[in-house]
């Protein structure tokens, strides 16, 4: 794997991550019961995104590493992902 394919298995891993975790611990306007005019009442009241993303950061090393570790081992190769056939027999 290059470096190339590293970020991007990151980034990828990063933004899964951060879409499972940015609605944990979510409280809306509506739940909070103070609705900002022009704001839908589904709306954070506090997203609290800074300790978000260094959760979701430090979640995305450790799977990154786990990932990485299964893709550079050979464990796992992409023909044993091909269920189509496409990428011919090994």
């Amino acid at each position: 794997m290059n470096v190339t394919s590293a970020v991007v298995l990151f980034a990828v891993i990063w933004f899964m991550v951060l879409f499972v975790v940015l609605p944990l611990r979510l409280k809306t306007q509506g739940e909070d019961g103070h609705v900002v005019p022009g704001t839908p009442e589904s709306a954070p009241v506090d997203p609290r995104i800074g300790p978000k993303v260094k959760l979701v950061t430090a979640i995305s090393v450790v799977l990154w590493a786990v990932i990485s570790a299964i893709i550079l081992s050979g464990v796992v190769s992409i023909t044993d992902l091909d269920i189509s056939g496409w990428l011919g027999a090994p």
